[in-house]
């Protein structure tokens, strides 16, 4: 569903990304791992088309979406979840729900609809729709940010750090969240530094080194892997 081939992208003068190689199957959770400032974040907005690429090709479902506008690319249906929720802590629950539908123009029936599959998924959102989302507790934000994205009825979803700030009860919670959604049938591909969770959910995995991919393949093998175990695991 999403191709990435030979991506190179930066910040001014100072090169971030340096060569990106990665797919991400139709149907599957891909997750991306490294340290901070490996280039994740990076490569999340690059194929949202919030860094411009200096060189390579981002293709998805079967047409190339490199050098469009990010509002172009949520048109398609490539999504992103961004780190630190991003919500607009002024307006309400209901409010930054809808704002998540504006690329699909919902209205009437076709909102309520999606809202109350959102309501499935999260049901405290509905018992806090008049909440304004600044309010919330940073487990509920999260919960928002994701239903804001799901509203847009993305084919591939990207979450960038979901788990950050979490206790550890609501990041076990979202990981089973982050599952769900992928059976109902979402792909995903996920930037999380929480990596043994992380492995447990996803299909395939790359581990980004200074802008470059260290390593990849299927997560269960880079859960047994030694040096993935030390490295990035602490085991």
């Amino acid at each position: 569903m999403l191709r990435l081939e030979g991506i190179e992208a930066g910040y001014g003068a100072l090169s971030v990304l340096k060569g990106i190689e990665l797919e991400v199957p139709a149907g599957q959770i891909v997750v991306l791992l490294g340290s901070n400032g490996s280039g994740k974040t990076t490569t999340i907005n690059a194929i949202s088309g919030v860094v411009p690429l200096r060189s390579g090709s981002i293709t998805f479902d079967g047409r190339r979406v490199d050098g469009l506008h990010p509002s172009a690319i949520v048109k398609r249906r490539l999504i992103q979840c961004a780190e630190g929720r991003q919500l607009f802590p002024g307006l309400t629950v209901l409010e930054n729900l809808k704002l998540g539908s504006y690329a699909r123009g919902l209205s009437g029936a076709g909102l309520r609809t999606e809202m109350e599959r959102i309501y499935e998924l999260f049901p405290v959102l509905r018992e806090r729709r008049q909440q304004l989302a600044g309010t919330m507790s940073g487990g509920q934000q999260q919960m928002l940010a994701i239903g804001r994205a799901l509203m847009a009825s993305p084919l591939l979803l990207m979450m960038d750090e979901p788990s950050l700030g979490l206790a550890p009860l609501l990041i076990s919670q979202l990981f089973e969240l982050i599952a769900r959604i992928n059976a109902q049938g979402t792909t995903i591909l996920l930037v999380e530094q929480n990596a043994v969770a992380t492995l447990k959910i996803a299909h395939s995995a790359y581990i980004l080194e200074s802008g470059r991919i260290a390593l990849s393949g299927p997560a269960r093998d880079m859960i047994d892997d030694p040096r993935v175990r030390e490295v990035y695991l602490g085991l």
